[in-house]
């Protein structure tokens, strides 16, 4: 329980919503329980009263106040619908922003523990199951207690006894059922969370290596262990229906008891009446509509074990400390940047060969520098290292001057702009994925950007910037993903640019042309290009080729073509 009280502050961010939902939720069955209480002694009443009543009994006031209270009921429960699931819809979309802010905090060693579809899993899947607390849980037991205390005053003025009863029954049932049936559906409840998670893990692998599966013939044994995680699913989620059946029995059954037990007590009178004609339908209906009430609770508790398991798993990655820290003092530096790398030895987890080894590199502010190498040389985690993605174990990394790690991650940011391998973009619209470089960008400034790099004929539409793109609307190719980065980039306008492969799935004129945007724009910039073509290196202020971790060639394009040797056998080498 102590696991949920994390999720539980973030309620305080919507109290107005959460308490109106709840407050619904009362009215909703109060009016229940009046329609039902007023329907049966009016039924009641209305037998005895015969044909004579028709003189004597008063038929209006009642039943305005069935139709009243039908009316409240069908209101009220309409509006605490409405409210208390806008109320968690809130909280969740909260408790996702800040779970992907603690996510996207975290460095690339913290989450290489996590399988990516493990991680999908805990981001969608056991957030969405914390719901469960607010409208399963919270609003439930919060309405149950407040209609026994006004069911018990209510009643209690007309028959003392008769109404303590009913709500010493009813109070014994709230306090003793849903404890008793969390207890016995804990490890049924954990079970389902578990087997859904690894469910959802393995039919994600599935469908990603569905071809590789296919053409190796496994998918038939992959497809059965799918089947199997399923059907352990099923099992655990049919335990819980039982338990949530054999709830309701039980609360069916001490209602019966307690209905038949207020009959009996109130056959012998009501208050002060010794003969209490309609009043013992009013005490009976009262009763079966207030057991309606304890109907949610009964089993309330059933799910709480599978959102506690499910907090556990968000609680392992939102608590997780950040592995690399920043400073939180600005750094104010003169425009322009200069970079400086000394004796660096690099390597990953549980990896034992050396990424880079004392590895070294100088460039002046305003230098343009492109970085040549087979695949896995360490041209990308070079670049990784300049933007604190990873630490060197080893060796000292300089900006301006200053060490990297007395920069803060604001500035640090703000100077760098970075085209990486892999572009990310999210389902949405093509303002908001171009506002992630520059959030104070006008229109215009957007719509320019775009036709610098070639995508004009993205806005040549009627949504125009509206335009919804990624998973949930246009597929972007990837040479228009890389070309909505090369944008992303030129919005954000920093000081050193970090470019790898920045023309990779480009046509030959089109890469030209960003090649000489980018030589534009950059002018007076410190750039670091990582390439496995030739195109534009003439440009270049310097060339360097890593091989195994190490610079074996650095110089000006013509000086290495003037020594024909190495430089050429490493093109032919690496097909560059």
């Amino acid at each position: 329980m102590r696991t949920l009280l994390p999720f539980l502050r973030l309620y305080r961010r919507h109290p107005w919503r959460l308490g109106l939902g709840v407050v619904l939720a009362i009215v909703t069955l109060l009016a229940s329980i009046g329609l039902l209480t007023l329907s049966g002694w009016f039924l009641a009443a209305s037998s005895l009263a015969g044909v004579a009543g028709l003189y004597s009994f008063n038929y209006m006031l009642p039943a305005a106040g069935v139709r009243g209270a039908a009316i409240t009921r069908t209101a009220a429960r309409y509006f605490e619908r409405l409210v208390s699931h806008d109320a968690t819809f809130r909280v969740l979309q909260h408790l996702r922003v800040f779970t992907f802010s603690r996510l996207m905090a975290l460095a690339p060693a913290q989450l290489a523990r996590f399988r990516h579809g493990e991680l999908l899993n805990r981001f969608v899947s056991d957030v969405d199951t914390l719901d469960h607390l607010y409208l399963r849980v919270i609003s439930p037991l919060l309405g149950a207690a407040v209609v026994i205390v006004v069911v018990t005053c209510g009643l209690a003025l007309l028959d003392m006894r008769l109404a303590l009863l009913l709500g010493a029954i009813m109070l014994l049932t709230l306090l003793l059922m849903p404890p008793l049936f969390w207890r016995l559906g804990a490890r049924t409840g954990a079970q389902i969370a578990r087997y859904q998670a690894r469910w959802r893990l393995q039919l994600t692998h599935w469908l990603s290596g569905l071809a590789e599966l296919q053409i190796y013939g496994a998918a038939a044994l992959w497809r059965q262990r799918l089947d199997q995680e399923e059907r352990a699913w099923q099992q655990a989620q049919q335990q819980q229906h039982r338990l949530q059946a054999l709830a309701q029995s039980l609360l069916t059954l001490i209602a019966g008891s307690t209905v038949t037990l207020l009959l009996w007590l109130a056959a012998s009178g009501v208050g002060t009446n010794s003969t209490p004609g309609a009043l013992i339908a009013l005490f009976v209906f009262c009763a079966l509509a207030a057991f309606e009430a304890l109907a949610p609770v009964a089993g309330a508790f059933l799910p709480l074990a599978q959102v506690t398991h499910a907090a556990q798993r968000v609680q392992e990655i939102i608590d997780q400390p950040p592995a690399i820290h920043f400073p939180t003092q600005p750094v104010a530096t003169p425009r322009g940047l200069s970079l400086t790398l000394e004796q660096i030895d690099f390597s990953y987890p549980q990896r034992p060969e050396a990424v880079l080894h004392n590895f070294s590199l100088t460039l002046a502010a305003g230098e343009h520098l492109a970085l040549l190498g087979p695949t896995g040389c360490g041209k990308s985690s070079l670049l990784a290292l300049i933007t604190r993605g990873w630490e060197a174990q080893r060796g000292s990394i300089r900006l301006n001057g200053i060490d990297l790690a007395a920069w803060d991650e604001a500035s640090l940011r703000q100077r760098i702009s970075v085209v990486t391998q892999r572009v990310h973009l999210f389902s949405q619209t093509l303002r908001a994925n171009l506002l992630l470089a520059a959030p104070q960008a006008s229109d215009a400034q957007l719509i320019d950007v775009l036709q610098r790099v070639g995508l004009a004929h993205l806005t040549q539409h009627s949504e125009g910037l509206n335009a919804w793109i990624g998973e949930g609307g246009r597929p972007l190719s990837g040479g228009e993903l890389r070309r909505l980065a090369i944008a992303r980039a030129l919005l954000h306008d920093g000081d050193l640019w970090l470019l790898d492969e920045p023309t990779e799935g480009l046509d030959a004129a089109t890469e030209q042309q960003i090649l000489t945007l980018l030589q534009q724009v950059s002018q007076g910039k410190t750039l670091i290009m990582v390439t496995h073509r030739l195109s534009g290196l003439e440009k270049m202020d310097r060339i360097c080729v890593l091989d195994g971790g190490q610079i074996i060639e650095s110089g000006s394009h013509d000086e290495l073509i003037s020594k024909a040797g190495r430089y050429w056998r490493f093109q032919q080498r690496f097909a560059l």
